[in-house]
Formats: C-alpha cells, structure tokens, sequence
C-alpha cells in the first residue's frame, strides 16, 4: 500500500511516500516558509533528481497542492495520479489520556486533538491545520492519526504523576505524557529484530537525541519511563529547550527580569539549552568544531547536555533493575560520536563499555553495535524511521488488520 505520511508544522508540511508493503521510501519533501512572500519547496524523489523551488504559497491547502504536483511531476514521477495514494498518515504530537494507539480519523477524533490544544499548543494545532488540508485535498481514502504519545501510554501511575495536588491532575490531566514515541518505538523493535532477544525478558534504553532529546526506559516491549513530561520541555537540556529546571526559578526570573509569561515561555523554549549555555549554537556539530578551538562556553553545553544523558541513562537503570542495552538515535545520538563516549565515559561500574575503533567509525544509516566486548550492556547506534512507523500503522488502520510487522 502506498501512504502519504504528513508532519505539519505553523509554517512548513514535511511529507513522506512510502510502499509499506516493501517498507521502502519513494520519495520525502518538504514546504517551508507557508505564508511568506517566498515560500520553499524540496522534492527528494528515490531514483530521480532532487528539486528545490521557491514560489508563494498561501496556506496549508495551497501547500498540499504543491506536493501532489511534484509527487506527478513527469520529470521525477512518485505517482502517477492521487488515486495511487491509498492512505494518509498525520504525526500528531499529543493525543492527551485519550489516544493510546493510532486511530482513524473522524469528526470525534479531530474534536479531540482541537481539545488537546492546550497541552501542546505549539504542536496541536499546526498538526490539525495538516490534517483538514490534507481531508479536504484527498478526501476519498482513510486518514489516521498516529501519536508522539502513544508509546508511553503503558507508564505506571507512579513514574506519569507529578508531587502536586491529585484535583489538578484529575481537572486538567496534567501528568507526565512523555514525547518521541514513534522513535523509541521504532528503534527498540529494530533491537529485538536484530539481536532475536524475546521481548518480554528484555530491558533497553533508547537515547533519541536531536535538536529536541529525550531518554525511555524499557522493560518487555514497553515504555516504563521517560524524560520528557507534560510538554516536551522537560528532561534532557536540548537545542533550545531548558530541560529539566528548578521551577523557583521562573518565579525569580519574572521578578528580576519583568518577564511576561510569553516571554518566559519563549525564554525556555526557543532561547535555553545548549544555544542558551554556549551563546554561540544550538547544532551540535558547530558546538563541537567551537569546543575544539577552545571555546570554553561551547564545551561547558557539550558537558551539560552528556552529564544530562549519564544520569537519565543510570536512572533508567535503577528503574529497570538492570538493562540488555543502551540505543542510541536521531541526529545527535547517530553522529556524534563525542557525545556516545562522553555521556557513558566511566560506567564501568554499571558493566557499561564502548569500544573506541567501533564508536569512531560508525557509519550513517547503518546499524551498528559499539560496546566492548566485555561490556555487560549492550549499545548500539540504531538509526530511526519514524515515518515508517507512522506508514505501517496508517497501512494497518486503513486495511482493518490487526496485524503489524513491528508487534
């Protein structure tokens, strides 16, 4: 089955062409800049010449349009009409308490994303505004909602509670919701595909680290614990993101400073994390070539942002009473090399050890294993495809199978 994989954003629609059956990409693309007087347009086809075009493009509609375009341009041809597309799958961020698994899309289930708003209000929204434009440009065949939160539906009470006053979880559902779960999801069961371990007797910790990261341990298949929370804010410090902070602080900073609350909410979120800490980026891969010109500001983010990872990696850990592997993924976790030695640089203790020669020379988009071979723990680079994710489970929906190759 072919399946349109969408990931919209307030001003961009990332898109994804994917044969499930083969599990094989067609083509990816994205339209940047919806709105502005020039907008961006990158077409990636598999087989054909890649094209980047620039042209106004009004709206979310207008941008659908665009892609279809390109999808049945003659010159680098994906499809040869709309008919060929079977399905379309939407990344939604936050599907609240009430999504636990990837869901057809109806008037009910786009009333409930809508109340989910607040809760993600930088990601809900765009991602409803790509999933109207897309039903209104393709509205003959299924469109499925497959959640960042899904994954970590399985967190026991007391790892998704939070120390305050049980009425505003029960008001407002305000717990721990965790994020990145297509990714954790996916590279977990490449683990097990992999190694042929039973799910159900294994304990894994996967690092998905990007410009947003965050860490989950677990246990039999299952997400028992993760760093992010309520909002994607919290856990590891990240590009721009704050991570885990003191909440007096806030209050202190409102004080000082006579900060708004947007502004407090732009500070943490856009302005923090390793940009904040360095002064200079938010990449890491600029970080480090700084770093090693002997930039202290940008070395002391590097520090930050690995001691972050130790001691989420060792709590997880504790909490699984052990584990078979540590996974790393995502741009950070799959290239840097620096950041895999330097976040597990004397666990020994834990019977945690990387081989130097295999982390060095890792390769991308491959799988590869980089623990020593005495180490206890396995750790692997395993790279993510969360599209994928999103494609089968949309393919499974739309063909009413219970069925999945990732189960």
């Amino acid at each position: 089955m072919i399946v349109l994989v969408i990931n919209c954003g307030s001003s961009s629609v990332k898109y994804n062409l994917i044969e499930t059956s083969e599990q094989k990409e067609i083509c990816s693309g994205i339209v940047e800049r919806i709105g502005a007087v020039t907008s961006i347009v990158k077409h990636e086809p598999v087989g054909f010449k890649s094209v980047k075009d620039t042209r106004k493009i009004e709206n979310h509609i207008k941008a659908l349009e665009e892609i279809m375009n390109f999808l049945m341009d003659s010159d680098n041809t994906a499809i040869s009409s709309t008919d060929d597309i079977k399905a379309v799958g939407h990344r939604v961020v936050h599907g609240g308490e009430m999504f636990k698994d990837s869901v057809l899309i109806d008037e009910d289930v786009i009333d409930a994303i809508r109340q989910a708003f607040d809760l993600a209000p930088l990601h809900n929204p765009p991602n409803l505004k790509g999933i109207e434009a897309a039903m209104k440009y393709l509205p003959e065949i299924p469109h499925v909602a497959v959640f960042d939160t899904a994954f970590h539906h399985s967190l026991p009470a007391e790892a998704y509670l939070y120390g305050i006053p049980n009425r505003l979880y029960r008001r407002y559902k305000i717990r721990k919701y965790g994020f990145h779960g297509t990714s954790h999801y996916y590279v977990s069961r490449q683990y097990y595909k992999m190694t042929d371990k039973p799910v159900e007797d294994t304990k894994v910790i996967t690092c998905h680290l990007g410009n947003g990261a965050s860490v989950t341990a677990v246990k039999g298949g299952k997400s028992i614990d993760t760093s992010m929370g309520f909002t994607p804010l919290s856990g590891l410090v990240m590009g721009t993101r704050s991570g885990d902070i003191d909440p007096s602080i806030l209050f202190y900073l409102v004080e000082k400073e006579e900060l708004s609350l947007n502004n407090l909410h732009a500070l943490l979120n856009k302005h923090s994390g390793l940009l904040g800490l360095s002064g200079y980026a938010a990449d890491m891969r600029e970080l480090t070539e700084e770093a090693k010109r002997g930039d202290r500001r940008c070395q002391q983010a590097i520090d930050v942002f690995c001691y972050d990872l130790k001691k989420y990696i060792g709590s997880y850990i504790a909490a699984l009473n052990g584990c078979d592997a540590i996974i790393f993924t995502a741009g950070i976790g799959e290239n840097s090399a620096m950041v895999r030695r330097q976040s597990l640089k004397n666990m020994e203790s834990l019977g945690i050890g990387i081989d130097p020669e295999r982390n060095e020379s890792t390769e991308s988009g491959k799988i590869q294993k980089i623990s020593s071979d005495s180490s206890k723990t396995e750790v692997w680079v395993i790279p993510t495809n969360e599209e994928l994710v999103i494609a089968i489970d949309t393919a499974k929906i739309a063909q009413a199978s219970d069925q999945s190759p990732w189960v």
